[in-house]
């Protein structure tokens, strides 16, 4: 079984200046209007993408919490298989993987589906959105970050 070698708060610690800035380049492309349901989408096929159980967790509860439907959380790894998602979410999860998996390029196709369904700045900013997930991604990884804990439902019973 793995074990963390440092966790979350102790990045923010270690490195504040760092952990200010992969936060804030993450939190431009939600500003410049795109939606956050479909940055967690993206910020989730990333992270399964890279093997970050924290930002797997962390990005399904935040998914959960904006309200994306349990069935997008749950299929995202499989998008291309199944109608749940828009041409818009899709068009973003291509650019995602293009961008995760940069070793295999980034097609004219991907290109093209991606400048179909954003704007010329839309596709900037969600391109910082992708970098700074696996930004996250690679120290999440790295330093084995221990997944958040589901928080209780309030008014939920308890077993």
């Amino acid at each position: 079984m793995s074990h963390a070698r440092k966790e979350y708060t102790d990045f923010e610690l270690l490195a504040p200046d760092v952990f200010a800035a992969v936060r804030s380049l993450g939190q431009y492309a939600g500003k410049a209007g795109l939606e956050k349901q479909l940055l967690e989408l993206v910020k989730l096929r990333a992270s399964q993408i890279n093997g970050c159980a924290f930002c797997v967790q962390h990005h399904i509860l935040q998914g959960e919490s904006l309200g994306v439907p349990t069935d997008k959380l749950n299929l995202v790894v499989v998008w291309r298989e199944v109608p749940q998602f828009s041409a818009r979410e899709r068009a973003a999860l291509a650019w995602t993987e293009a961008l995760t998996l940069l070793a295999n390029g980034v097609s004219d196709e991907v290109y093209a589906q991606a400048n179909a369904e954003f704007s010329e700045q839309e596709l900037t900013y969600l391109t910082s959105a992708i970098a700074s997930i696996n930004i996250w991604n690679r120290f999440g990884a790295a330093y084995r970050w221990t997944p958040p804990a589901r928080r209780p439902v309030v008014g939920a019973a308890s077993s």
